[in-house]
């Protein structure tokens, strides 16, 4: 089952974070999924709000769009400094990312 399936059968919704104290800046993430995450001008990586500018709070989240989770989820896979958290919505559980089971 994809990821795209497992999540339309759960119904979840999801957010993402990235912790920045563990970013490495590599850009992987923004190559997987521009619409969500972007470099800033430090060099780091960072969550897009729906108005595409970057949430610059430590913590902040933006939903994972359905369309883009396979993206997201790859993102968080791929990401050498593992700060990409990906976590359900209804009980903050992390369901991808260097915090999940």
């Amino acid at each position: 089952m994809s990821v795209q399936q497992e999540a339309v059968v759960e119904a979840e919704a999801l957010e993402v974070w990235i912790d920045q104290d563990l970013c490495t800046g590599d850009g992987i993430c923004a190559q997987y999924a521009p619409e969500v995450f972007e470099l800033d001008i430090d060099g780091l990586a960072y969550v897009k709000g729906a108005d595409d500018e970057l949430l610059q709070a430590p913590g902040a989240t933006t939903p994972v769009p359905l369309t883009l989770l396979t993206d997201v989820v790859d993102s968080a896979k791929e990401c050498p400094g593992e700060c990409i958290h990906v976590r359900r919505v209804s009980d903050r559980a992390e369901v991808y990312g260097p915090d999940s089971e």
